[in-house]
């Protein structure tokens, strides 16, 4: 590809995290007594904790959410992650081509490092709790010349990094909304992404 530093979003586009995420959301919920649908919280993820919870539990301290989503999710979450299909190859053929690999996430940073660890993923850097536009100030950081992720604040941050924005549509967002997005290109799965790119 040539980039010296290619960007990567984290949920659903390196990690499969679904299935933790879904079982933490539901878990600080119940604790509430509010049943949360598995689905209605799988449309959420990629989007910070802060505007997910209030649509369950817009009245409790989100603070204290966060607090307990982060305690069930370290031990009962993150051994659920799973590397997305073509996620360890993608990675490998980027290193191959000799870029830099630096995830960019909304997710909390150790835990992220924890995730990528769980999954078998190796990355150059890691930095959490930047959503949408905001990773945008953290490619520029980087240098970074192509963003790739499933979500659309992912592909705007990337055009406004002045990157290549690549969408992959494995996580909520459609392909349709991923172009609307401003994304270059946007591929089914990573296994795609790594065939039409080639690197190595």
């Amino acid at each position: 590809m040539g980039d010296s530093v290619i960007g990567f979003d984290l949920d659903m586009t390196l990690v499969d995290s679904a299935a933790g995420i879904i079982a933490s959301v539901q878990h600080v919920c119940a604790q509430f007594g509010v049943e949360a649908d598995a689905d209605e919280i799988g449309a959420t993820i990629g989007l910070p904790l802060d505007r997910v919870f209030p649509r369950w539990l817009p009245d409790q301290p989100y603070d204290v959410l966060l607090a307990a989503y982060r305690e069930h999710y370290a031990e009962n979450g993150v051994p659920l992650s799973r590397a997305m299909p073509g996620a360890a190859d993608v990675l490998a053929a980027a290193r191959e081509s000799g870029s830099r690999i630096v995830v960019v996430t909304a997710k909390h940073g150790p835990i992220a490092e924890r995730v990528l660890e769980v999954a078998g993923l190796s990355v150059d850097a890691v930095v959490g709790e930047a959503f949408a536009e905001q990773k945008a100030t953290v490619l520029q950081q980087f240098a970074a010349g192509v963003y790739v992720g499933d979500h659309p604040g992912d592909m705007r941050a990337a055009r406004l990094a002045q990157a290549r924005a690549i969408g992959i549509a494995t996580g909520p967002s459609t392909r349709e909304q991923l172009f609307e997005a401003g994304a270059h290109e946007v591929h089914p799965d990573l296994s795609a992404l790594t065939s039409h790119i080639g690197f190595g």
